[in-house]
């Protein structure tokens, strides 16, 4: 059964360039050790310092437990943030991603 963690929160405004840098390490690593089972976006809201991650996985082994680039993103989180982070668990109904994807 696929699960997913949807987590969104807000960095200060001076925080949101570093978050998305350790964000885009967390991609490549992933990219680069290819966890299986896992897909994961992350969305950068338009007000620049919003963020919403959604990790979409098989199991319920923690699909970023042998990603460095993970906890390095979350060394400093608490320093970073503005709001408290709202985190929500569910589980897959289905997906569309289009025929161009």
């Amino acid at each position: 059964m696929r699960r997913a963690a949807v987590v969104q929160y807000h960095t200060s405004a001076d925080s949101a360039g570093h978050n998305r840098n350790l964000i885009e390490e967390v991609l490549i690593e992933l990219a680069a050790r290819d966890p299986g089972g896992l897909d994961y976006q992350v969305f950068q809201f338009e007000d620049g310092t919003g963020f919403l991650h959604l990790a979409v996985f098989d199991g319920t082994a923690d699909p970023f437990a042998d990603c460095a680039a993970d906890r390095e993103f979350h060394r400093e989180l608490e320093q970073r943030l503005a709001t408290p982070p709202i985190i929500s668990r569910a589980m897959l109904i289905g997906a569309y991603f289009g025929r161009n994807r």
